[in-house]
C-alpha cells in the first residue's frame, strides 16, 4: 500500500462539551495517513497523478475553522469522511488531540481508521 503522511498539523478550532468551548477556539493536533487510490504517481512522477497533500493540509484548515464539534470522536468522523469524500482516498487513518486538555496531560485524543485498507 502506498500511502501519504501528515503530522503533527495543529489547527484552531472549536471543539468540547462544556459551555465556554462553543466560543473559544482551542487547538488540536492531527496526525492523519491517507491510503493512495493508485501507485501512478511513483511511475509518472506527475503531480495529476498523486495525492495533493497541500491541498489536503489546506482543505482540513478552512473545514476546522468553522466547524465546531462537542466530541473529538465526532470531529474525527467528518475528518475521515472528508478525505474520504474529496480526495478519493479508499482508507484513512486520523489521530486528532487536543493540546494540554487537563492539568498534567500533554495530549489528549482519539484515533480511527476507516475504509478498506488496501494490501
Amino acid at each position: 500500500m502506498d500511502s501519504v503522511f501528515i503530522t503533527d498539523l495543529k489547527v484552531e478550532t472549536r471543539i468540547g462539551v462544556y459551555e465556554w468551548e462553543k466560543y473559544v477556539r482551542q487547538p488540536v493536533l492531527l496526525n492523519i495517513e491517507i491510503a493512495m487510490p493508485h501507485s501512478r504517481a511513483a511511475e509518472t512522477d506527475e503531480l495529476s497523478d498523486a495525492l495533493d497533500y497541500a491541498a489536503v493540509v489546506e482543505r482540513l484548515k478552512v473545514f476546522l475553522a468553522d466547524h465546531p464539534h462537542a466530541l473529538l470522536e465526532r470531529l474525527a468522523e467528518e475528518v475521515a469522511a472528508l478525505i474520504r469524500r474529496e480526495f478519493a482516498a479508499p482508507w484513512v487513518r486520523v489521530q486528532l488531540a487536543k493540546i494540554s486538555p487537563l492539568p498534567g496531560v500533554r495530549q489528549l485524543g482519539v484515533r480511527i481508521e476507516r475504509g478498506t485498507r488496501p494490501d
